[in-house]
């Protein structure tokens, strides 16, 4: 255990839990490296045939940390957006399954994070929302990796929707693998693992390996050329704010 994660070995499966629930278990610089290093140094280890990331109640991931952002100047925060997005790609490339057992909420990075898991487990009432374009950005990462999951027309209706949806509906949507009952994510997600974990260990790194492979190559391109549309609209939502201040108008 860290500050900011728990992390438990149940049989052959790994436990991490994102333990930040003050701040509703949000993305801050400590959180994605202490992940990063804990899932890699977890993949490796031969007794761990599949990793489970999950959050402290009340919810998987509220996405960034909003308050640390906000003392970063614009280049630093799409730095550390940049550092997530790298993160979070290589899921993919980690020998072993990573399941997200998503309870409570998962919105913005969050639903990101949780949906670029190999597999993704909801309660039926955990609440999904990207409502990054709603405040005035494009979200900094991972919209390629969600076109990947739900195909390209779902992503964007989910990126521009001003609704959150249910488990059920990102179920539904294929956005999650396995729908539960809200007492019963972690079970689960635990049973899914044990039973991958079961699974020949080389099979399993290969089959992973593969479609990595096959996906991720532009994932960096996307998430870079992402990350510069977000600063553009940073910029100009910066601009407005101004503008509105002084009681100006942007003609």
């Amino acid at each position: 255990m860290n500050n900011f994660l728990i992390t438990k070995l149940v049989g052959n499966v790994a436990l991490v839990t994102i333990n930040r629930p003050e701040r509703r278990n949000a993305l801050s610089d400590g959180i994605v490296s202490s992940l990063e290093k804990t899932m890699y140094e977890l993949s490796e280890q031969k007794e761990v045939g599949a990793i489970i990331l999950t959050g402290q109640a009340p919810g998987f991931c509220a996405g960034s940390d909003l308050k640390e952002l906000s003392g970063l100047t614009l280049d630093q925060m799409c730095e550390h957006e940049l550092r997530t997005a790298k993160f979070v790609r290589n899921i993919a490339y980690l020998r072993v399954p990573v399941i997200s057992a998503v309870e409570g909420f998962a919105l913005g990075g969050g639903f990101i994070l949780a949906a670029a898991c190999d597999i993704v487990v909801t309660s039926h009432t955990a609440r999904w929302h990207l409502p990054e374009v709603q405040i005035g950005w494009i979200p900094p990462w991972g919209l390629q990796m969600l076109a990947y999951r739900v195909g390209p027309f779902k992503a964007r209706l989910l990126t521009l929707g001003g609704s959150a949806i249910s488990g059920e509906e990102a179920f539904r949507l294929s956005l999650a693998d396995y729908l539960a009952e809200d007492e019963n994510v972690l079970e689960k997600a635990l049973e899914i693992g044990a039973q991958l974990a079961r699974l020949p260990a080389e099979a399993v790194a290969s089959t992973k390996l593969y479609f990595a492979t096959n996906t991720m190559p532009i994932g960096e391109s996307g998430d870079q050329l992402v990350t510069q549309l977000f600063k553009d609209n940073c910029r100009f939502s910066t601009a407005q704010l101004t503008l509105k201040k002084f009681g100006l108008k942007n003609d």
